[in-house]
């Protein structure tokens, strides 16, 4: 059997070189405020693998991305055990682009604590007078640069996402920038409306794109998952303050609340996490892990 080493490691996920694809693992690896804590979450890599299956499979109409298989058959006979059943998804090889594409559709954390400062966030201007937490009359379009593991990534405006596009594909800046900036608001408006009907609220999330060997711009990486977006229940939900949330809020709160804690966590916050990730999927796909 040919034995596989990780040609990247991330801080939550793994991925191979598997000659045509990819194949890439989420581990139980949970990491806050750019840190990779001490503890693993239990499943975790599963519903991160899993969800991101069911949005792939939801918007592939609204362009294609780069899921081939979530079945470890599919996958050569290394991936074929427990370890890895259920977290890997076997997957296009993709030019990535450099620009981590978010999205917001209602004004909390970075972007709030930005507007009660300057009216704007991300140099976008917003109306006056929205309380933490209220719906944004339109979703915008907020681009950041992708940093390396332990540094922060850097917003940026859409003009400045055409100046790094342009600098690495030269020719293509604005068509990439313009296609980044409107695939991300449309994702983001089919997913919100659905995940809204399954009572929940997607605050904001983060995608991010590749081409392939057409130069076609293709969804990859993982998709609307409680890592790489903002879910808040839409029962309760009310503006004017934070809302409570189905991602790592427990972990970041906890973490916030003691500081020498040397990013180790008790079990109880680890348990509700990964309770939160759980009643997330479920809500949404209607079904079990």
């Amino acid at each position: 059997m040919t034995e596989f080493k990780p040609i990247k490691e991330g801080k939550v996920r793994e991925i191979y070189d598997n000659g045509d694809s990819l194949i890439m693992v989420a581990t139980d690896r949970i990491s806050a405020f750019d840190v990779i804590l001490k503890n693993k979450v239990t499943n975790k890599g599963k519903v991160l693998t899993q969800m991101s299956r069911f949005w792939f499979d939801y918007t592939k109409d609204v362009l294609p991305n780069h899921m081939l298989s979530v079945d470890t058959a599919d996958m050569p006979e290394f991936f074929r055990t427990p370890a890895f059943e259920g977290r890997s998804m076997k997957c296009r090889k993709l030019t990535m682009l450099p620009i981590e594409c978010i999205v917001r559709g209602y004004i909390t954390g970075s972007g709030w604590a930005s507007y009660q400062k300057t009216g704007k966030v991300c140099g976008i201007q917003l109306p006056e007078g929205l309380k933490e937490s209220d719906k944004l009359p339109e979703p915008i379009y907020t681009p950041s640069t992708k940093a390396e593991i332990g540094d922060h990534d850097e917003n940026i405006s859409y003009e400045k996402s055409i100046e790094v596009l342009e600098k690495q594909f030269p020719g293509h800046g604005e068509e990439y920038a313009t296609k980044l900036r409107d695939y991300t608001i449309a994702l983001y408006k089919k997913c919100a409306e659905y995940a809204l009907s399954r009572g929940i609220i997607i605050a904001d999330t983060k995608f991010e794109f590749g081409l392939d060997e057409n130069g076609n711009v293709v969804l990859g990486d993982e998709m609307l998952t409680p890592d790489s977006s903002r879910f808040w229940p839409l029962e309760g939900y009310e503006p004017g303050h934070s809302q409570p949330s189905f991602d790592k809020q427990f972990v970041r709160d906890w973490l916030k609340a003691n500081p020498d804690s040397n990013y180790d966590l008790p079990q109880d916050v680890i348990d509700k996490t990964i309770a939160k990730y759980l009643e997330a999927y479920e809500l949404l796909t209607g079904k079990k892990l």
